[in-house]
This record gives C-alpha cells, structure tokens and sequence, in this order.
C-alpha cells in the first residue's frame, strides 16, 4: 500500500510539475504573436533582434537602460538593431531624429541624451522638427546646415517609410516592441511587465534558432 502511494504522489508531483513548465512557456497570441507578415532581416545566417521605439514614449525611455543591457550579453549568432515606430505622422520628427543621428555616427552619443532631453529634462518636444535640428546640431558641434540636409534627406524619408511598413506588417500596436527574426513580436503588455518581456524574447530567439537550426 505504501508503495502505491508513495508511486501516487511521484505520479502527481511530475504532473504538478510538467504543469508548471507549460505555464512557464510564453504562449503565442498571449505573451507574444507571430507577425502579420514577414518582415526581411538583415543577415538570413544569424538571429535579427529589431526594438520598435519611439523617442517620445515614456514606455521607450524607461526601457532603454534594460535592452541595452541585455544586447550586450548576446552571443555571435544574434544581433540588434533600432527601428523607429511610425504609426502615425506625429512620430515622423522622432524617426527622422534616430535616422540622422544613424547617418552622421551619432546614436551611441547621442540616443540615450536624446531621451533624456525629452523625459528628463523636458527641454525638446517630440513633434518639434526645428528644435530637434537645433539640438543635434549643439550636441554634435556639426554644421547645422549639414545636420539639416541630412535630417530633410530623400535617403531619410525613404527610411521612415521603410520603418512605417515595418510597424503596419508586424501588427504591433504600441512600442516598445521586439520584433524577433521578422517573425514574431512581443511587448511588455503582452508579457506580463518588462522581466516577462525579456524573458519571452529570449524564448523566441531560441525558438528562431531552433527553426533555421542554429545552435
């Protein structure tokens, strides 16, 4: 009898615990979502990891120290990269900062300040094209004429449009957001909070590997 019983309790403890383990695993269509189309990547060989963001969203700001973080612990075959969230036309000055920042070297100096001059010290607005020009221009000790020319660019509206037909083909509808391998997107909303977020990116980074059978 104390046999049966003690194979009994095994039997429910392997279940009760087989149970957790599919708890833990973040489901599609809840903790994250398959795109509405593919998105291309950059190198078919490696693991794209995009941050759709946007310089205005709090959200953005307060995630930035977190993915920044995280990349660094990346292994060879995973890379990173930015692409501004266009989902409206008020968001264009903001992509069109990130990409200029992007053509003039810029964004290690000068992407964190940006965020902090419009959440910290509230000194930019995010829909202000003229001061974000001005700005750059006084961060960077370029010419203005020449960060304006870059800013006003046929090769950056192309990229902003770009970046617009990214968002509408993840179906992301709010930033930020990780785009994993042009394949599946996930958010802190649908994760549960930002450690979740990460959590579940992670998950879908092994599983884009595991599908073009990378180790």
């Amino acid at each position: 009898m104390m046999k049966k019983l003690l194979a009994a309790c095994l039997l429910l403890l392997t279940s009760q615990l087989l149970a957790t383990n599919a708890m833990a695993e973040p489901q599609s269509g809840v903790e994250y979502s398959p795109v509405l189309q593919l998105v291309p990547t950059d190198d078919t060989k490696r693991i794209e990891v995009t941050e759709i963001f946007w310089y205005g969203c709090p959200h953005c700001y307060d995630f930035e120290p977190i993915v920044s973080a995280w990349v660094k612990k990346f292994p060879p075959n995973v890379y990173f990269k930015r692409v501004p969230g266009v989902p409206r036309p008020d968001w264009v000055p903001m992509a069109k900062a990130y990409y200029t920042l992007d053509a003039l070297n810029l964004v290690d100096k000068l992407h964190v300040p940006l965020f902090d001059a419009i959440h910290k010290t509230r000194e930019l607005k995010p829909a202000d094209e003229v001061g974000v020009i001005d700005w750059i221009t006084k961060q960077s000790g370029l010419d203005r004429k020449r960060v304006e020319d870059t800013y006003r660019s046929f090769s950056i509206n192309t990229k902003v449009m770009n970046a617009m037909q990214v968002f509408r083909a993840t179906g992301a509808t709010g930033v930020p957001t990780l785009l994993i391998d042009g394949k599946y997107i996930s958010s802190a909303t649908m994760a549960g909070g930002n450690d979740a977020f990460i959590k579940t990116a992670d998950y879908l980074i092994a599983k884009a590997k595991q599908e073009k059978g990378i180790k």
